[in-house]
């Protein structure tokens, strides 16, 4: 996608070799005309698979998901969350999630009431490091029964192994800029 790879260029902050920071537009402060885009590029991208529920990670996922929620056909958004909090009530599915940014490990769960076998899912996330939460969401799709379709990431770090590793779980992934390599001065896409 044409446009984001421009925008990361422009806009994007390389903070350590490891380390993209898109946050003036992606995820803190949010471009709108930016994200009906990036929904519209998932949308073609999965155009013939059937969706009945698109599922995230909070917190960064939750705006490109409902994005994308509008281009097929409103369905619905479900977020796993990273903590337990008292308004979760009854069975939940449950997993641990190691998040590469915040260096540290979650219990991740999805209320099982959201979530079952008859559901067709997009997994939506903004970026792809080393792959621990995209897993962790597969992992919750399947212990709910529904269908993996596919997973759609805004941006892919292909230097690392995540993309790799979810692809060869057989999972249908679509990365919309894929980064190869970036440094202080540089940043190179594949193609």
């Amino acid at each position: 996608m044409e446009l984001l790879k421009e925008r990361i260029l422009k806009d994007g902050i390389v903070i350590m070799p490891d380390i993209l920071k898109v946050d003036s537009f992606l995820n803190h402060q949010i471009d709108p005309t930016l994200y009906r885009q990036i929904a519209q590029e998932f949308k073609a991208r999965f155009k013939d698979t059937k969706i009945t529920k698109i599922l995230t990670i909070e917190a960064s996922g939750i705006g490109i998901a409902l994005a994308t929620a509008f281009e097929f056909d409103d369905a619905p958004v479900v977020f796993a969350k990273k903590t337990q909090s008292i308004n979760i009530d009854g069975e939940v599915y449950h997993t641990k999630v190691e998040s590469f940014t915040h260096k540290r490990t979650y219990d991740v769960i999805l209320s099982k009431k959201f979530l079952n076998e008859d559901d067709h899912v997009l997994i939506i996330d903004d970026f792809l490091a080393n792959g621990c939460a995209m897993l962790g969401l597969i992992d919750l799709v399947k212990g709910s029964g529904a269908t993996i379709e596919g997973a759609g990431v805004v941006i892919e770090k292909g230097m690392q192994n995540g993309g790799d590793l979810i692809r060869s779980q057989g999972v249908h992934l679509e990365s919309l800029a894929i980064i190869d390599s970036m440094t202080d001065t540089s940043l190179t896409f594949r193609n």
